[in-house]
């Protein structure tokens, strides 16, 4: 898997202390973008999903993993696998990207590993970065038109529900 970097105990990509996947690559190419350096492609470093996995599991006080970049469902079936290494260590996946959830949706009626990825997804915080939409004081969201998505409700109502903040 190509990343940009990984982050151990984030406070800030999802609540508790996270396990933070930066991967690398994304062809939305935002202004403003807060991971500038995680678009191209072909940059980053190369690391195998089980060293990511071996990475995560050595916290023992995670309690989540989030999947950002970069754009994650550019890598949607190395992605799947630590999600679901995650759920299976009994933590909660949060996953940023720029598709919405629609487009994401319709996506996974072809590509079986994002439409297995958005299974293992409990938070998908969905839509690019825009910056004329720019907000500090939206909560985990970079702009206003971002939502964040309780993705188990969405598959089941076939539509976003976003989830209630406190």
């Amino acid at each position: 898997m190509r990343i940009a970097g990984l982050v151990q105990d984030s406070i800030v990509d999802g609540p508790g202390l996270r396990f933070v996947v930066f991967s690398q690559g994304c062809g939305f190419c935002c202004d403003g973008c807060q991971n500038h350096g995680a678009r191209d492609p072909g940059g980053g470093t190369e690391i195998s999903v089980s060293e990511i996995i071996s990475e995560m599991a050595r916290n023992p006080l995670t309690d989540g993993l989030t999947l950002s970049g970069g754009e994650p469902f550019m890598q949607a079936s190395e992605c799947l696998q630590i999600a679901a290494a995650a759920r299976e260590s009994g933590l909660n996946v949060w996953v940023f990207s720029g598709y919405t959830f629609e487009e994401l949706f319709g996506m996974a009626e072809k590509d079986s590993d994002i439409n297995e990825l958005l299974g293992l997804t409990d938070v998908l915080i969905d839509g690019r970065f825009i910056m004329s939409e720019r907000s500090l004081s939206t909560r985990w969201r970079g702009s206003k038109n971002q939502r964040v998505l309780d993705i188990p409700k969405s598959l089941a109502a076939g539509e976003a529900v976003e989830l209630l903040l406190e």
